[in-house]
């Protein structure tokens, strides 16, 4: 039995998260033995059977293997890149993508050596990674550019089955004050997501449009600097009854805030691939999004993209999304079928499992030539 195991410094609930779990899955149901192994595991995610790192030092965990396929999945610096195993492993970088440092550092600058880390790191792994997969094309020539040899490019495992259950008494309520449009938008709270414009944009649609359109912004936050200086914002506009600071909640919270909205915004800077779009075609909600990083790619035709994200712009688009049956239809319909088509899970995670063993076989330059033809 084959042995391709996980590496990720935080397991914590999210999309990196999401797909470790998702990959853990598909590789022990095509017959692989498969573990997860992590330097910090958050007690929300302790009940998938994590193992701390430690444990593959140790050679307690192996199964007597000699030889493993290690996945490390790279998002940011951390210690670990530096520690993983050697020969006679096989590496592979599953490659989340890095925000560049100049969306982080005007806000927050404790973030930008983290970033500057990371990419370092990225830079020295392609030495010795007999593979790298990217989650979009976007972020794939991030990694050719870093020198990797052998690069490939595979949508994000993930599954939406836990969102699609909202809880009852969250959405009761949400549905009891709606009485305008309501926008969301779900990510963690980041200087790259550009949650300062959503709010600029939304108090113009208020404004304008809608006086009583709602803004929720659903998410953790990996910078405290920039939610506070979020939630200042919005009170110095006299929004704090309009717009709501979910924090990091349950995915059946999550799935009310998703079947309650009228429209999905997201004007962030910097997207590896965006995972919240496709949460946002499987409940049916239109999408309006800044034309950046792998937006364009991952969206297609089932989403208003602007290339300019100004209050003025961004209101007009909400409205006209909310006003425009046909078009309303137009891009659920679209958003739906690029969920059962291009992003289908079961596809995804034969793709992946596919690629790893390519990697095992010592078969890697099919893949690639397959990937770029």
């Amino acid at each position: 039995m084959s042995e391709i195991h996980q590496f990720v410094p935080r397991f914590e609930p999210g999309a990196t998260g999401g797909a470790v779990v998702e990959i853990r899955a598909a590789l022990r149901s095509a017959g692989h033995r498969s573990e997860i192994y992590a330097t910090e595991i958050d007690d929300r995610f302790a009940y998938h059977g994590a193992r701390p790192e430690r444990d593959f030092d140790s050679g307690a965990e192996q199964g007597g293997g000699p030889r493993a396929t290690i996945v490390y999945h790279l998002a940011i610096g951390a210690a670990m890149a530096d520690r993983l195993p050697g020969a006679p492993h096989r590496l592979v970088v599953l490659y989340h993508n890095l925000t560049p440092a100049s969306f982080l550092e005007p806000w927050d600058p404790e973030l930008g050596p983290a970033v500057s880390w990371g990419r370092q790191q990225l830079r020295a792994l392609a030495r010795r990674a007999e593979l790298a997969i990217a989650m979009s094309a976007y972020s794939e020539e991030d990694l050719r550019a870093a020198g990797y040899r052998a690069t490939t490019n595979i949508p994000l495992p993930f599954d939406l089955t836990a969102l699609a259950s909202p809880d009852p008494s969250v959405l009761a309520t949400l549905r009891s004050d709606h009485s305008g449009a309501d926008w969301l938008f779900a990510s963690r709270l980041a200087p790259n997501k550009a949650h300062h414009d959503l709010i600029a944009a939304f108090a113009l649609f208020r404004q304008v449009h809608d006086p009583n359109a709602r803004l929720w912004i659903a998410g953790g936050a990996s910078s405290a600097r920039y939610e506070a200086a979020l939630r200042g914002y919005v009170e110095a506009l006299g929004l704090d009854r309009a717009v709501g600071f979910t924090g990091a909640v349950p995915a059946s919270h999550l799935g009310a805030y998703y079947a309650d909205a009228d429209v999905f915004v997201c004007l962030s800077d910097h997207e590896g691939f965006g995972l919240p779009v496709l949460e946002a075609w499987s409940h049916s909600l239109p999408v309006v999004a800044f034309r950046a990083g792998a937006i364009p790619e991952v969206a297609g035709d089932a989403a208003v993209l602007l290339s300019d994200k100004s209050p003025a712009t961004v209101a007009a688009a909400v409205a006209r999304v909310a006003h425009d049956a046909a078009l309303h239809e137009a891009l659920v319909a679209r958003g739906r079928q690029r969920l059962a088509t291009v992003f289908e899970p079961t596809r995804t995670r034969e793709r992946m499992v596919a690629a790893l063993e390519r990697v095992e076989a010592g078969t890697v330059d099919v893949l690639v030539r397959s990937s770029r033809s």
